[in-house]
C-alpha cells in the first residue's frame, strides 16, 4: 500500500510541474482579444475576432497532448503500481490543467499584439487568456486516464487465453506439444495393464491331469 501512495504522490507532482511548463508555453502562443477602454472598464472592441477561439485550441491542444503523453508515460513506467498512478493520472492531469490556465491566464510571455478596427480617440489594449469552451479544462486527466486503460487492456487482451481461435485450446495441438496432453504421460488404459484373464492362468481342465485310465499307467483293469 505505501508504494502505491508513493506513486500517487509522485504522479501527481509530475504534472503539476508540468502544468506550469504549460501555462507559460499556452501564453506564449495565444493571441490576445482586443479590449476597448471605457469608463465602464473594458469591453471587447472586435466581436468577429478570433483570438477567443485560438486561446481554446491552444489549450486544448497543449494539455491535450501532455495527457497522452503522461497517460503512456505512466502505463511503460508504472504498471506495477497500476492504481496508484492511475489515481494520480486523474488528480495529477486535473490539477496540471489548472495550473495551466492560472498560469497563462496571470503571466504574459513574448510579444503580444492585438487586432482591431481602427477607431480614433479609442484606446485598445490586449486582453488576459481566458476559456470560453470550459469543457477543454477535462481534456489532461481524460486523456491521460483513457490512454491509460487502453493500453492495459490492449496488454490484457494479448495476454489473455481468450484471444486463441476457437478449436485450439491445450489438448488440439499435436501429441507432446502441450503439458498435460494425452502424449505426456503413461498410457494407462486397459492396453498398458497385464492381462489377467483366462488365457494367462494355467489350465487346469482335463487335459492337464494325468491319465488314469487304460493307457496312462493308472491302476485300472486293464493292468493285470
Amino acid at each position: 500500500m505505501s508504494r502505491e501512495v508513493r506513486a500517487f504522490a509522485v504522479t501527481v507532482l509530475a504534472l503539476a510541474t508540468l502544468g506550469i511548463g504549460a501555462g507559460l508555453l499556452w501564453s506564449a502562443v495565444s493571441p490576445r482579444a482586443p479590449y476597448q477602454v471605457t469608463e465602464r472598464g473594458l469591453v471587447l472592441a472586435d466581436l468577429s475576432t478570433q483570438a477567443l477561439i485560438a486561446a481554446d485550441g491552444w489549450y486544448a491542444v497543449i494539455t491535450g497532448g501532455l495527457g497522452l503523453l503522461c497517460g503512456a508515460a505512466g502505463w511503460f513506467a508504472g504498471r506495477r503500481w497500476m492504481l496508484g498512478v492511475l489515481a494520480g493520472l486523474g488528480v495529477g492531469g486535473s490539477a496540471g490543467a489548472a495550473l495551466t490556465y492560472w498560469v497563462g491566464s496571470t503571466f504574459t510571455i513574448g510579444a503580444v499584439t492585438v487586432e482591431a478596427a481602427a477607431v480614433p480617440g479609442v484606446k485598445i489594449v490586449p486582453g488576459a487568456l481566458a476559456l470560453t469552451a470550459n469543457g477543454v479544462a477535462v481534456a489532461w486527466p481524460l486523456l491521460a486516464v483513457g490512454l491509460f486503460g487502453l493500453l492495459e487492456g490492449m496488454h490484457g487482451y494479448r495476454e489473455s487465453p481468450l484471444r486463441q481461435p476457437y478449436g485450439e485450446g491445450p489438448l488440439s495441438g499435436p501429441p507432446g506439444e502441450y503439458p498435460g496432453g494425452p502424449a505426456d504421460g503413461p498410457l494407462d488404459g486397459p492396453a498398458d495393464r497385464p492381462l489377467d484373464g483366462p488365457a494367462d492362468r494355467p489350465l487346469d481342465g482335463p487335459a492337464d491331469r494325468p491319465l488314469d485310465g487304460p493307457l496312462g499307467g493308472g491302476d485300472g483293469p486293464g493292468r493285470g
